[in-house]
Formats: C-alpha cells, sequence, structure tokens
C-alpha cells in the first residue's frame, strides 16, 4: 500500500515507530506491534513497529516516521512510501559496538536490550540509545549512537527479551565500513528535534523544500520560486536549529557563511569570500546558503562607519538579486537584530519571507522539553505539563539548559559512588542513574529566562496569605489582573476589555509593593519590575527607548504584570518647568503612547504605586491607561489583627500574647510598622535569653525561649505609629477625588490638600 509520509510527533521519535491511522491498518491486517517494510522509491527499505496514528490522520493515508527512519527509506515528507507486512525474525543474539570515548565496566546488555527491546535492527545500522545519563560520555543530554556490528540470525531482526546482547571489542569507529556493513549514520538535527515551532518550520519548508523538489509548480504559474528567508527573533529560540534540521532533511548542498569570518583587513578580499561561496553554491546546485548572526555583515549603510561593511553590503546585494541569475541557490539568514539588517536586503526578491521565531507559549515549551527529556531516565513523579506552564519566557535553549542541569544534579547525586581513578565506569552505577523532581526544581532556581533577561525579576515567593488585611483591596486586584488572565473566555463571551493598569496609593508603609509582589505570583505569568529612577538616562532619547523596550520584552512574554514602583518619579506632571531639559516630559509621553498607543498590550498590565499621586501626570490617570485606582488605607483593628497574625506566624509566642488587644491598641499603625513592632519584640526576648545563659548552654536552650506580652510591651514603646490623623485625612480625600464623575483628576485641589 502506498501511503504519504508526514514527521512523527517529538515524544514518540527516536524509538523506530511508524504512526499509521487505523483504516490504513484494518486495510493491510496490521496490529499494534507488528513490523512493516517501508520502501522509498530510491529502493532503500527501513523497518518499523505499527504504532497507532494521530486522530487528526484518521482516513487520509498517512505514515508518521522519524527523521531516521526518513533517511533509512530514502525519503522526505510529503513523498510516497511503499508499506507492507515484514515477516521480522527475533534475534537469538545481537552484538553492539560504543563509541570510543564511552568506557563502561560490567554487564551493560541488559540495559542495552531495554533501550532496544522491541526494536528492529540490521547490521551496520546506528542506533541512539538512552545509556543512563549524557555526561558521563561527554554527550549531555543526547542519546549515545551504537553500532550493530552483528545479528543473529542475518537480516533485519527485532530485539527481545531473550536476545542476548555482547559488546564488541571493536569501537563502533572501527566498525564502520567493514564488509556487510551498510553504514547508515542517524542524521544530526531532524524536524523532530524541533519543539513549538510548527507553523514556522510549516513556511520554512513552503519556502525552501517546495522550489528544490518540485520546481515545475513555479513554471506553470509562471513565477520565480522563493529566494531568501530571513529568520529574527530572540536569542535560543532555534533559528540555527532550524537551519540544520532543513539541510539534513533535503537532499541539498549546504554550506554556511559566519559573519565575521568572511571579513579582512585586506581591500577586496572579504567581497572575493562571499563570491566565492555563492559560485560553490551554484555549482553544487541546488543548493542553501546560510548566513548566521547576518546583522554583522549587513548592517545599515547609512549608520556604519567602516568602508568593508558597505563594499560587503553592496556585494551580497548584489549577489543575491543582481544581474546575474544565481539558480537553484536559496539563502537563509538569521539574526536577534533584525531592524540593523541594511533596509535594501529586506525587499522581495531577496528575503522574500521574514519569519519570526518568538518565545514559545506553554504548548510550545512542553514539546521542547519533550525532545531534550527523549532520552533521559526520569522518575515518574516528574510532570512536563505543570513544568512547561511554570516557565513563561523560557526560550528553547533555556530549557535544553533546565534539563541538562537537572542532569548534572542527579550525577552529583551519585559522584560519591564513582571510581574517578578508573578509566572506566560501573555498569551498576549507570543503571542507579535517575533524575527525581528535586532535581529538575534545583536546576530551575539556577537558569535565568533569555527572553527577559535585561528586565526580568524573579516573580516573588509572596501570596495573599502573606498579605494580612486589606481583603476589599485584594479582591481588587483579583478581578483587575488575575481574571482577565485565568478566565479569557468569559471576558470575551462578555466582550470585555481587560484594564490596562492598576494605580496603587496610599501612605507608605501600607503593603503596596508587598501586594504587586503577590499579585505577580498569583497572576502566574511573568514579571517585569521597573524602579522608577532607573529609567532615566542622561544622553537624549535613552530614557524613552528604555520605556520602549521594557513594554517590547512584556508583549513578547505575554501574559506579564510591568510593576512600576513609586511611580511619581517617572511620570510627574508635564509642563511645571523642570529643569530636566524635558526628559522627564518625554518619559511621560512615551508611557502615554505604550499604554494606549496604536499598538495592543494584550494579556500585559501595568501595576503602579506611590504615595503621592497628587505628582502624577493628570493624562496618565485618565480610563485606558491605569484605569483602576486602589486605595491602599492604613489598617483598621481587624486588618492590624490579620498582620499581626502573618507576622508572629512562625515566631515562638508565650501562652498570655493577646494579639486581640495588641490589634486595639495600634491605631495609626501600618503593616511596616506592625512588622517592626514583631521584630522588635522578637530582639527583646532574644536580648533576654542570650544575657541570661552561658554561651555553651544556649544550643541546649534555645527551644525553651518565647516571646512574651512585656517584648511587645516594650515594642510598643520603642516603635510608633507613622500615620497621623491628617496624614489619614489627607489620603481619604483624595480618594474622594478618584471617585468623583469629573472627566480627569483636578491635580491643584489634590495637591492643595497636601500643602
Amino acid at each position: 500500500m502506498k501511503l504519504t509520509v508526514k514527521p512523527l510527533k517529538q515524544k514518540d521519535a527516536g524509538r523506530g515507530l511508524a504512526a499509521i491511522d487505523r483504516a490504513a491498518m484494518d486495510e493491510m491486517d496490521l496490529e499494534n506491534g507488528d513490523y512493516i517494510v517501508l520502501e522509498g522509491k530510491s529502493g532503500n527499505r527501513a523497518v518499523a513497529r505499527v504504532w497507532p496514528g494521530y486522530p487528526e490522520d484518521e482516513a487520509k493515508g498517512i505514515v508518521r516516521i522519524d527523521g531516521q527512519l526518513r533517511q533509512e527509506a530514502g525519503v522526505g515528507i510529503d513523498d510516497s512510501v511503499t508499506v507492507e507486512k515484514a515477516d521480522v525474525k527475533p534475534a537469538t543474539n545481537v552484538t553492539v559496538a560504543l563509541p570510543q570515548n564511552l568506557r563502561v565496566r560490567g554487564n551493560v546488555g541488559p540495559m542495552i536490550r531495554n533501550n532496544l527491546s522491541g526494536q528492529a535492527v540490521t547490521q551496520g545500522q546506528t542506533v541512539p540509545v538512552s545509556f543512563g545519563l549524557g555526561p558521563l560520555s561527554s554527550m549531555s543530554g543526547q542519546k549515545i549512537p551504537l553500532k550493530i556490528a552483528d545479528t543473529d540470525p542475518t537480516g533485519t531482526v527485532v530485539v527481545t527479551d531473550s536476545t542476548e546482547i555482547q559488546v564488541s571489542e571493536k569501537p563502533a569507529e572501527q566498525i564502520r565500513g567493514e564488509e556487510g556493513a551498510t553504514d547508515r549514520d542517524s542524521p544530526d538535527v531532524t524536524y523532530e528535534d524541533i519543539g513549538g515551532l510548527d507553523s514556522e518550520l510549516e513556511q520554512v519548508r513552503e519556502m525552501i523544500e517546495l522550489p528544490m523538489r518540485h520546481p515545475e509548480l513555479f513554471q506553470q504559474l509562471g513565477i520565480e520560486p522563493p529566494k531568501g528567508v530571513l529568520l529574527h527573533g530572540p536569542p535560543g529560540t532555534g533559528k540555527t536549529l532550524m537551519a540544520k534540521a532543513v539541510a539534513n532533511e533535503i537532499d541539498a548542498y549546504f554550506t554556511t557563511i559566519s559573519g565575521p569570518e568572511i571579513m579582512s583587513k585586506y581591500y577586496g578580499e572579504s567581497e572575493e569570500q562571499l563570491r566565492e561561496v555563492f559560485e560553490e553554491a551554484e555549482e553544487n546546485s541546488p543548493a542553501i546558503v546560510f548566513i548566521d548572526e547576518i546583522d554583522s555583515i549587513a548592517p545599515k549603510r547609512g549608520e556604519t562607519q567602516g568602508d568593508v561593511e558597505r563594499r560587503v553590503v553592496a556585494q551580497l546585494l548584489s549577489l543575491m538579486d543582481g544581474l546575474e541569475e544565481r539558480g537553484q541557490v536559496i539563502v537563509i539568514g538569521a539574526t536577534n537584530r533584525v531592524d540593523a539588517i541594511d533596509p535594501a536586503l529586506r525587499r522581495g526578491g531577496r528575503f522574500d519571507r521574514e519569519i519570526e521565531i518568538g518565545v514559545p507559549d506553554k504548548e510550545g515549551r512542553k514539546e521542547i522539553l519533550q525532545v531534550h527529556t527523549r532520552g533521559m531516565p526520569l522518575s515518574e513523579e516528574i510532570d512536563l505539563d505543570s513544568y512547561a506552564e511554570n516557565t513563561h519566557g523560557f526560550v528553547g535553549a533555556d530549557l535544553a539548559s533546565l534539563t541538562k542541569e537537572s542532569a548534572m544534579n542527579a550525577l552529583r547525586r551519585i559522584r560519591p559512588e564513582l571510581d574517578l581513578e578508573s578509566d572506566e565506569i560501573d555498569a551498576e552505577v549507570l543503571e542507579k542513574l535517575e533524575i527525581t523532581d528535586d532535581d529538575v526544581r534545583e536546576a530551575k532556581k539556577g537558569i535565568e529566562p533569555s527572553a527577559l533577561r535585561e528586565v526580568f525579576v524573579e516573580v516573588p515567593e509572596v501570596t495573599w496569605e502573606s498579605v494580612g488585611g486589606l481583603e476589599d483591596t485584594k479582591e481588587r486586584l483579583r478581578e483587575t489582573i488575575q481574571w482577565p488572565l485565568e478566565y479569557g473566555e468569559v471576558f470575551d463571551s462578555m466582550d470585555l476589555d481587560a484594564a490596562k493598569g492598576v494605580l496603587l496609593y496610599g501612605p507608605p508603609g501600607t503593603g503596596k509593593t508587598l501586594l504587586a509582589k503577590a499579585v505577580a505570583n498569583e497572576a502566574d505569568s511573568n514579571f517585569i519590575s521597573v524602579k522608577g529612577p532607573e529609567l532615566l538616562n542622561k544622553f537624549v532619547g535613552e530614557s524613552e527607548k528604555g520605556v520602549r523596550e521594557v513594554f517590547s520584552k512584556a508583549r513578547e512574554n505575554a501574559p506579564t504584570v510591568v510593576f512600576f514602583d513609586e511611580i511619581d518619579s517617572i511620570a510627574t506632571e508635564r509642563g511645571g518647568g523642570q529643569t530636566d531639559s524635558g526628559v522627564g516630559e518625554r518619559v511621560v509621553s512615551q508611557l502615554l503612547t505604550e499604554l494606549d498607543g496604536i499598538e495592543d498590550m494584550e494579556d500585559v498590565v501595568v501595576v503602579a504605586t506611590t504615595n503621592r499621586p497628587d505628582l502624577i501626570d493628570s493624562a496618565l490617570l485618565r480610563p485606558g491607561r491605569l484605569d483602576r485606582h486602589v486605595h491602599v488605607p492604613v489598617p483598621d483593628e481587624a486588618a492590624r489583627r490579620a498582620i499581626f497574625t502573618v507576622h508572629t506566624r512562625e515566631k515562638p509566642l508565650a501562652d498570655g500574647v493577646d494579639l486581640d488587644s495588641l490589634a486595639r491598641r495600634t491605631e495609626g499603625y501600618v503593616g511596616a510598622d506592625i512588622e517592626a513592632v514583631c521584630r522588635e519584640a522578637s530582639m527583646a526576648a532574644t536580648r533576654e535569653f542570650i544575657n541570661s545563659v552561658d554561651p555553651e548552654d544556649i544550643g541546649d536552650s534555645v527551644g525553651n525561649v518565647r516571646v512574651t506580652m512585656d517584648h511587645f510591651e516594650h515594642a510598643l514603646d520603642e516603635v510608633g505609629p507613622s500615620v497621623t490623623d491628617e496624614t489619614r485625612e489627607r489620603y481619604d480625600e483624595i480618594e474622594k477625588r478618584f471617585d468623583t464623575s469629573e472627566p480627569e483628576l483636578e491635580e491643584d485641589k489634590v495637591s492643595r490638600t497636601f500643602q
């Protein structure tokens, strides 16, 4: 039966499987676990085990196989392949050869048999095997290529639980090319090694594979096939990896240009090297020329100082679309600074298609994790879904580092058992290697997401339970920030737009910053913290650029909470005649356009805090910008009781401590004052204990220390309230101003209140 080849899903690759839809299986009288022979047009054959097809392929005549099987059968994606049932004998004996750099002591046969169980193998074939942990063979996170040196019986056989595995004395490198060996190495990178970029990969294939394999389609349409693809996006998202995969999958000549290596100090030599690359590609067409970091050799000519760069750009332009035809040569460019490239390159006929390789979403991150953990001995407790959900801002390279570091943590645990003086590793130690959930969690702490590196702040471990009282304030924040992110479908059905931003205002110490931290944690989103003054720069235009970059990063990595602490320092009322060369006014204008400009802020919420709302520009406070104005009031008695509970939760309190009495007696105290009272009471108890006990007895009697009511009495004498009745009245007056139906805040009246 003839079926169409499609790529296998990432999690199933590398296991010798062929996923066939149920209708085709019934027609060929196949069951799950049967073996089939796949034969391409060139006559190459590959044996695979049948696996149930995916629901989306039902009755479409599709067989899904991975890159290694495609290479063995000599077929590409969308090619037809002849499939027939295979009579594969079970193997009684298989001899494998290990790579030269892998030295293992003891019997590794059972481990190899477990890895190959159920897989069809042929003499001369290279089979990637998960062999404990990669670091032992300097191939961190990668499967180890084993060479099938001999099989009994000969031909294609299937490894079973009763197959005896022997290890050849010769390394795999020496088996290559011997008589009877067919030397089929596995490809370095295949489409199954790329996760979370399905639509982008489809576009690249459409631009590159189609013109090379079916040029007659374009001739029939009377158009020139596309000549170039520009891949751009943040570092580590998979641009170079995608070019490698395309080169491996397409039977085309592939050459790379690394920007700096063609640059020369001699006049005309850089351009000559560039011409040579294109001439060589044309001679070997169809060909792909891959230019990595293209911004380094093709910057904007008007902005570069060097004469060499201008000439190289001009040479590249003429090579890509000059008077001479360049035949079947397609150029792939990759950069993470797409705006730095000369605009003449970014037109049709040169780079016809620009494809953004963006930061992966939750599903993309799960696919990437499946790719990188495919050959790892993971414990059952590891839930990849939860890690995919909690790795906002992580690009593919970060997730690769996460899995690699997890493996290194597992290795550190068994390191005491390793005999480091010996050249060989004990096979029993290898079998015990397993990556646990703790290993992954520990690894995650040390990895900073690349996509948010310049502006990222670790999401604080502050929950709503850490914030005492303020129930109304917390509820309003939940409605404004958490609900649109968690219940997006409800907002869509109600045709309701989420609020753009929240302004938290109130006296110092009431918990505004603490609330913002709790929001970032509870909203389960990225968190970008901006301390107002750090945006200001002495160079003209740099401060506004800083604001633009913050919002650009936020949009790229949505959902994001952007937190401006003390926003009054950068968003003061315009027209006040300040002597800062107008930088403050320009920053405010930039903030206004970012919050409510032409570009939409999808899943980006701004949280700003201030204790001087009278200083903030009134245009920033209108609906559509900082929509919600939330007063964080001085806590009442019930709230003070809750704050005392939060700050004494872990303290060893004596039985006589009455938190209700303390809450009644602390009128005018804000959260920061109550925290100071609890700290001072604990310090008094500590001081009393250390002064009354001999130093050598401290360790034995420390468990008996208690914080008593007397210590709290002492603390109340030391720490006074920071909010007076007058201050409270000022903020109540502001709240009334915000709650009026006036179109804008009357800044002069509020200022008078403060004065």
